[in-house]
């Protein structure tokens, strides 16, 4: 009999024991999910490997996820995009060899990276900001890969017109700053703010679950089906953004930074590739043909079926391209360092 009871007691404990993380993971889901966002970004940068460090400079500090240390290939420096963050990559990440050295830093104001008034958040205060960054922790030491996606890979380009000794290769993944020929569903969204003054909600700056789930929509070709408990989630992880992500939108509309990579492109000589989603709908990807008429030694890949969130929507064959990229431009100048 007292066995008996010693079961029982033990499948009560047992079970008590299973149910408490349950229960925690429920009520993370249905009254804190913006919470349960947070864990899930870092229980999956320690899954890939991922650290993430702080560099110091002035005042100023940086805040960057790293993996690897440097050795035969490049270092890769990746720069995501408008409102995003370091984790944005972790997708990418994923199918990269582990033995890289890759660094996904905050951009300036985002995420844990010093956010200041009186900063200057133009395309080139950014380059300015990424090549404070480079210094301080000496990537540029010896030359790196460089990748940036929409904002990010606009600020990319001018990076590598203003440092082209520093790189050397770079990715651009639908680069924000080109004067595409052809308009998309953004751009038409951009009009209309512009007619009224920028009075009307921005579609990359969503404050309800039902505006995250258009931007969605607006920023991917593949149809993800994201329950409305994480929709919350991400708003209430964004909310307190939105003032800040405001003036950065109204800095690379802005004359100064529309097309910044276009008036820089003449300057790149670094090798470049060019990933693009043929579907893009925040930039189309007519741009694609315009970067290459003016670096016409630079490869193009374009994706079918896939919009702007190349990293989210085809992070594998991204980052097998970046990869072949890399390699084929290593390949190239160790044979020319041979031929001579």
């Amino acid at each position: 009999m007292a066995a008996d009871l010693d079961v029982v007691n033990l499948c009560i404990i047992a079970g008590g024991t299973l149910a408490i993380p349950i229960l925690a993971f429920l009520a993370s889901f249905l009254l804190w999910p913006s919470a349960l966002i947070k864990v899930y970004y870092w229980y999956w940068r320690r899954t890939l490997g991922l650290q993430v460090g702080y560099a110091d400079c002035g005042g100023y500090r940086f805040c960057y996820s790293y993996r690897g240390k440097p050795g035969m290939r490049p270092s890769i420096l990746m720069l995501h995009g408008f409102s995003a963050h370091k984790d944005t990559w972790l997708t990418v990440v994923k199918y990269l060899p582990k033995h890289l050295h890759i660094m996904c830093v905050d951009m300036p104001g985002h995420e844990g990276t010093t956010r200041t008034n009186i900063d200057d958040y133009s395309i080139q205060g950014q380059v300015k900001r990424i090549h404070q960054f480079v210094e301080t922790i000496r990537l540029n030491r010896k030359q790196f890969h460089l990748v940036g996606t929409g904002m990010g890979g606009n600020v990319a380009g001018v990076y590598a017109a203003c440092y082209p000794s520093e790189i050397c290769s770079m990715t651009l993944i639908c680069p924000d700053g080109i004067r595409h020929p052809c308009e998309t569903k953004f751009d038409n969204h951009v009009q209309d703010l512009e007619h009224s003054n920028y009075t009307l909600n921005i579609p990359l700056i969503p404050t309800t679950p039902e505006e995250m789930e258009d931007m969605f929509k607006l920023c991917s070709h593949v149809r993800f089906k994201i329950p409305q408990q994480i929709l919350q989630g991400l708003v209430d992880v964004r909310e307190p953004h939105n003032t800040f992500y405001q003036e950065v939108f109204m800095e690379i509309v802005g004359e100064k930074s529309r097309y910044a990579l276009q008036d820089h492109l003449h300057l790149i000589t670094t090798p470049l590739q060019v990933i693009w989603g043929k579907q893009d709908q925040v930039v189309d990807v007519s741009g694609a043909a315009v970067i290459a008429e003016t670096l016409s030694e630079c490869r193009v890949d374009l994706l079918e079926n896939c919009g702007h969130s190349v990293v989210m929507e085809r992070p594998s064959r991204t980052a097998r391209l970046i990869l072949e990229f890399i390699i084929l431009q290593q390949n190239a100048r160790s044979g020319t360092k041979k031929a001579t």
